[in-house]
């Protein structure tokens, strides 16, 4: 359907070099150009006001945030004392778990021995004591140190049993076993047992010896620390090399009756300097 005349408007466009265009729009458009500019007049007057809002907005999110870096800066301010005090007890709990964690390898180290292991209560030293002029870390640092000490030399000295069992021989002068009208010089102890029973190394030490030793017959000797060796004697196998790491409860051999030996047992010597001493004195804590 072709529009009516009157139905469209021409706009002629005149340009600079005296040219002409000529353009048909509706006449209805025309009559709305008001609208239509009232639209967009309407529509920028929406844009400016959200964009006014936004500003307004971010204005006032950055004011809170100022107001918000200002207290914390406060607080900064005010908490270092509480802090300190939480930090010390919290660097005393820890202090405190590290003895803790010490006392039950201390522990360990004696059950693996045979030996009764002690009471872990009661751990932090007396408030009554010289350390009450002492900070609590500074204690707590002293009693951390000494217990670094007392597991290395509880780890590295010989202490407690090669095996759990009865004795039959102890320490010292004793008629010869073969030659009942002479006496003859014990170096250790010796304890009861069967063939094949285990005898372990009652510390942590580096085997020196490892093979036949004259009347020990089949021997081991391990050196620890603070100038301390066992020795393990009359052993029917050896199950460590010359040269090896062992740790206090690890078995070393077996008990035999390997060299000059009346029967089945096994001889245990502790040595301080290369000299014999009383083995029965570390046997036990209260010695």
């Amino acid at each position: 359907m072709t529009p009516k005349t009157s139905d469209v408007s021409t706009i002629v466009i005149l340009n600079r070099s005296q040219q002409t265009q000529s353009l048909q729009v509706k006449t209805k458009h025309l009559k709305r150009l008001k609208h239509y500019a009232a639209g967009i007049a309407g529509i920028f007057v929406v844009l400016a006001g959200s964009i006014f809002y936004l500003r307004a907005q971010n204005a006032r999110q950055e004011k809170e945030k100022m107001q918000l870096l200002s207290q914390i800066v406060k607080l900064k301010g005010e908490i270092p004392a509480n802090l300190q005090k939480a930090g010390e007890e919290h660097s005393a709990q820890s202090y405190i778990q590290q003895i803790e964690g010490k006392l039950k390898t201390i522990n360990d180290y004696l059950r693996r021995r045979g030996l009764k292991g002690f009471s872990t209560k009661g751990t932090g030293g007396d408030n009554n004591a010289e350390g009450k002029k002492l900070s609590d870390k500074e204690v707590y640092s002293l009693y951390n140190d000494y217990l670094n000490q007392l597991m290395g030399n509880i780890a590295f000295t010989p202490m407690g049993y090669p095996r759990i069992s009865g004795f039959s021989s102890f320490f010292g002068y004793r008629s010869d076993p073969f030659n009942s009208a002479s006496a003859e010089f014990h170096p250790g102890i010796d304890f009861k047992g069967s063939r094949g029973d285990e005898a372990k190394s009652t510390a942590n030490g580096k085997v020196i010896f490892a093979g036949w030793f004259g009347g020990y017959g089949k021997c081991v000797r391990i050196q620890h620390g603070n100038n301390f060796q066992t020795l393990y004697g009359h052993l029917s196998r050896i199950t460590v090399k010359v040269g090896q790491e062992v740790s206090v409860g690890e078995k070393v051999g077996e008990v035999g009756s390997t060299g000059h030996s009346t029967g089945t047992h096994l001889h245990y010597e502790v040595r301080k300097n290369g000299r014999p001493v009383n083995p029965v004195n570390f046997l036990t804590l209260n010695k």
